[in-house]
């Protein structure tokens, strides 16, 4: 790490702190020769491999991006959407290390937005796993249906 003041490659860390949720590592620094003091902060890199090969860096803001278009007209808060973005991010990590396959995050989304607001998830899965008939839409209802008993939930009357 070079001093921002004197261009030294010599530092040593004087304070490190967990920042951004633990997705950041906020580092203060003494440089060796001038003891001038700077912030460093870094950051695990997520990948993305996209459909055509492109590799981008992972955004949540594109996920809160697409998940906002399925709860258009819902009553879902931003501050629910940054969760969900931060859960999806979480998960990617856990199971797929540093690079994902830009199909995964949608199977990553799907769990939490079905938890979140049920109409929003049938309307992002009916996107997302192409639905072609009114026997999709039928066939993820009665699955939310299962779900939603398993997790003690009421079912729908018929």
């Amino acid at each position: 790490m070079l001093c921002p003041s004197c261009g030294s490659e010599s530092s040593r860390v004087v304070d490190s702190r967990s920042i951004e949720l633990g997705m950041a590592i906020r580092r203060r620094r003494e440089c060796a020769a001038c003891e001038h003091r700077f912030t460093t902060i870094e950051r695990s890199v997520l990948l993305v491999t996209k459909r055509n090969g492109v590799v981008e860096d992972f955004s949540r803001d594109k996920v809160i991006k697409g998940v906002r278009r399925a709860c258009q007209g819902r009553e879902v808060s931003d501050d629910a959407l940054k969760r969900l973005a931060h859960e999806v991010e979480q998960a990617i990590r856990a199971d797929h290390g540093s690079q994902v396959q830009a199909h995964d995050i949608g199977l990553a989304i799907l769990g939490p937005l079905r938890d979140l607001d049920e109409v929003a998830y049938l309307r992002f899965a009916s996107v997302y796993k192409s639905f072609d008939s009114a026997e999709d839409f039928e066939q993820e209802i009665g699955s939310l249906r299962t779900h939603r008993q398993q997790r003690g939930g009421h079912a729908d009357q018929d």
